[in-house]
């Protein structure tokens, strides 16, 4: 089975975490439209074998997207965006132009990755489904 094929096969179950989920992303800085685009950038992946294997978020493409979480957050005031930025910081920040990446944010973001990716996992296992996932990737 291909890496797609296992992740195709547990889409309902990933449906049920995010909706499990949600209080987490509230009590984080994102939005949920944030949060849809961080998970856009995050590859789940098996790691190990047998009983080591464990589901992980590959967060290397993360920091791509930053850029676009601040124009989200300068086009809507009421997704906690400052009064700093807006237009010129937005165009500056998408050429490449700005203040460079903002620690705090990706630190957030990929701790919440790892997160999702260990309710994922814990979900998997308490439904029975964990060892044919691992065992299809």
């Amino acid at each position: 089975m291909t890496d797609r094929a296992w992740q195709d096969m547990i889409v309902g179950d990933r449906m049920e975490v995010d909706r499990n989920f949600e209080e987490r992303i509230r009590q984080s800085r994102f939005s949920r439209q944030e949060w849809s685009l961080i998970m856009t950038a995050i590859d789940l992946e098996i790691e190990g074998d047998g009983g080591a294997a464990r589901l992980v978020a590959n967060t290397s493409q993360v920091e791509a997207i930053l850029p676009e979480l601040e124009r989200i957050k300068s086009e809507n005031p009421m997704m906690g965006s400052d009064s700093s930025g807006g237009f010129l910081s937005g165009l500056k920040s998408s050429l490449g132009l700005g203040g460079g990446v903002d620690e705090g944010t990706l630190e957030e973001a990929e701790a919440l990755a790892t997160d999702y990716a260990t309710a994922l996992q814990e979900h998997l296992e308490e439904n029975g489904k964990w060892s044919l996932v691992k065992g299809r990737s």
